[in-house]
């Protein structure tokens, strides 16, 4: 269950950084979730100001036209540091390194994933909206971010299969995108002039 809190969470961290990070912190404030020993610090109201903080600006940014490309600059690095944080706070594994090297493959690796995923949404909006339909892509991050987060804390078998299925989902679209980019560069080889002409029944041209 520590670990579909916590991948859960990792993962809601691709949509918007301090979003699960403020969920979180107010589950395991009224007892909902129990982070692992020494990660209590997630539920203490300093923290909890602090994100709330955080989470307004987070949120307000994303509708700002010019500022919202800027921070998909930066999101990867901090949504895997923040997943990674995530998964390590509620993985129930005794051994240190162990749950943070899982933490980084697991919790990180999802968020970073869902990070490119709407990195790549965003970008296809700006270029074919114009950035008019970005607004719309950020309500429906912002969406996803709260809504799943809150499912996790609640539903954690739940939350964790839709999260799963959304991960398989964005890694066919970001190899189907590849593969594409991949068809289009590819130039075309040229056929055999000598096949213009016809061949004779014997093969000969």
């Amino acid at each position: 269950m520590g670990a579909c809190v916590g991948l859960g969470l990792a993962a809601c961290c691709g949509f918007r950084v301090f979003v699960p990070m403020l969920i979180a912190a107010l589950g395991t404030k009224l007892g909902l979730i129990g982070p692992m020993p020494g990660y209590e610090f997630i539920g203490s109201w300093t923290a909890i100001i602090g994100l709330c903080i955080a989470t307004a600006f987070e949120l307000g940014a994303y509708y700002i036209p010019w500022l919202d490309n800027l921070l998909d600059t930066v999101a990867m690095p901090v949504a895997i540091v923040a997943g990674t944080l995530m998964s390590t706070s509620f993985l129930r594994v005794n051994d240190e390194m162990v749950r943070w090297a899982l933490s980084l493959m697991l919790g990180g690796g999802a968020a970073g994933l869902i990070q490119a995923g709407t990195s790549l949404l965003r970008l296809g909006s700006a270029t074919t909206t114009g950035g008019l339909a970005n607004p719309v892509v950020a309500t429906g991050e912002n969406a996803a971010s709260l809504g799943l987060s809150i499912l996790t804390v609640f539903l954690p078998l739940f939350a964790f299969a839709l999260i799963v299925c959304l991960l398989i989902f964005v890694v066919v679209r970001i190899l189907g995108r590849r593969k594409l980019r991949f068809t289009r560069a590819t130039p075309k080889q040229p056929g055999n002039p000598l096949d213009q002409f016809p061949r004779s029944s014997n093969g000969r041209h």
